[in-house]
């Protein structure tokens, strides 16, 4: 059985032993995306498991470990931690959690702090938190090398592409099921490849790109035109199914059509905010050439994935600086607390793009998306009076009928809108 070894201020270590000997944990935020970070993290020798348990039983476990004026994603992220070691039949002796932190002034530093005061009070302070991060902490059991660094980038493109293309076909498709099937064809054939260390170069990933578009296009769809709706807002109330009661699900069940900024903008994001760190406060010039040489390598890959789309059928996203261009004028880029001011520019791009209506999802009291999200609609709607955006809270307390209830009225505008610009054009 492996040692437990503990830092000088006490905290426990993942260490190289329990890598043999430990199941690693990791919550669930986005499915195609997190399923091939799995694969990869396997690949390097980590025995890790999703989780993707979404019962009431989360929300329950995670209000008996953190005060509920806390962050709504924290909550859900420790819960589902708590439900899965409670009841999903694993031994708490040999399991470890995975946790990323990017280093925030938000819940992207306290998560980890939250979540081991969590686990001390259910008298299993001995399960080992892994911090992912840069510098902020580190396990000698766990470390994010360059070429798993990479291996990743690879895995966040490929996920943000079968994303892009899945959202416009699968409101769209003749034979129910089938864009679904296609999805879970393309992560068991991109992880077979990782396995075989294919697809793991620009090369091979602009011809997987490819390859994906391909089969996407060559599903049946209805030739009919349905209303776009973006989804905006923090970053894990946007893309969790749990944490937003199932939007895009809920969307198409109405009609719509999701439009989901992809993932990698917000890296590009996080590691640009290092550059502007040392530009308004000072540091140090390396660790600003090495963000910038990290962000010319995943724009590379980014624009890769951007005219793989370009030369389809498919709607191509436009690149991380076509989003600082288009908020120019709206926030500065020492406004980074959260999502700062990326979620302005996703909103801009949208509208940019004729996706007028948009779902600004967020944690209720979230204080960054009180600024950056709901408190720059009305600053949009004054530029644009034809974008039709709703913000949604969501925490413990709110119904999702409430929600669902919104979003319809925001829908039944955007219909109506649709209508008086149609018959604007046969006058």
């Amino acid at each position: 059985m492996a040692e437990l070894k503990y830092n000088k201020d006490g905290r426990l270590l993942f260490t190289k032993e329990m890598k043999k000997e430990y199941t690693i944990l990791m919550p669930q935020m986005l499915p195609i995306h997190f399923e091939m970070f799995r694969q990869m993290l396997l690949l390097e020798g980590y025995h890790v498991e999703q989780l993707n348990n979404e019962s009431r039983n989360v929300v329950d476990e995670g209000l008996k470990y953190v005060h509920n004026d806390t962050c709504y994603p924290a909550l859900l992220v420790i819960g589902q931690f708590m439900d899965a070691i409670k009841n999903g039949g694993y031994d708490p002796h040999k399991i470890a959690l995975f946790i990323t932190q990017t280093g925030g002034g938000c819940r992207a530093s306290n998560y980890i702090h939250l979540l081991r005061k969590a686990l001390e009070k259910a008298g299993m302070g001995y399960i080992p938190v892994i911090s992912v991060s840069f510098g902020l902490e580190s396990n000698p059991g766990f470390s994010l090398t360059v070429p798993l660094m990479r291996k990743l980038v690879y895995g966040m493109m490929y996920g943000d592409l079968i994303m892009n293309v899945k959202n416009q076909v699968l409101p769209y498709e003749v034979n129910r099921g089938e864009t679904d099937a296609m999805v879970k064809h393309w992560i068991e054939t991109l992880v077979d490849r990782f396995q075989h260390g294919k697809g793991m170069n620009r090369k091979e990933m602009r011809r997987g790109f490819r390859e994906i578009i391909a089969d996407f296009d060559a599903i049946a769809v209805e030739q009919t035109e349905k209303v776009r709706v973006g989804v905006v807002g923090e970053i894990y109330v946007k893309f969790s199914s749990l944490g937003n009661n199932h939007l895009e699900d809920f969307l198409i069940s109405e009609g719509a059509e999701p439009v989901v900024p992809g993932l990698t903008d917000f890296m590009i994001f996080k590691i640009y905010n290092r550059v502007v760190d040392v530009d308004i406060y000072g540091g140090k010039l390396a660790k600003k050439e090495l963000c910038l040489f990290m962000m010319d390598y995943i724009e590379k890959c980014q624009h890769d994935m951007i005219d793989a789309l370009k030369k389809s059928r498919f709607r191509a996203p436009g690149d991380f600086m076509q989003l600082r261009e288009l908020v120019q004028g709206y926030l500065g880029e020492g406004c980074k607390m959260g999502e700062g001011w990326l979620l302005t520019a996703e909103m801009l791009e949208l509208i940019h793009s004729g996706t007028n209506n948009i779902v600004c999802a967020q944690p209720f009291g979230c204080l960054p998306n009180h600024i950056v999200g709901k408190g720059m609609i009305r600053a949009l709607k004054d530029n644009y009076p034809n974008s039709n955006i709703v913000a949604i809270d969501y925490d413990p307390s709110a119904t999702k009928i409430n929600q669902e209830n919104r979003i319809k009225l925001m829908l039944a505008n955007a219909k109506g809108l649709a209508k008086a610009a149609a018959e604007a054009v046969h006058a």
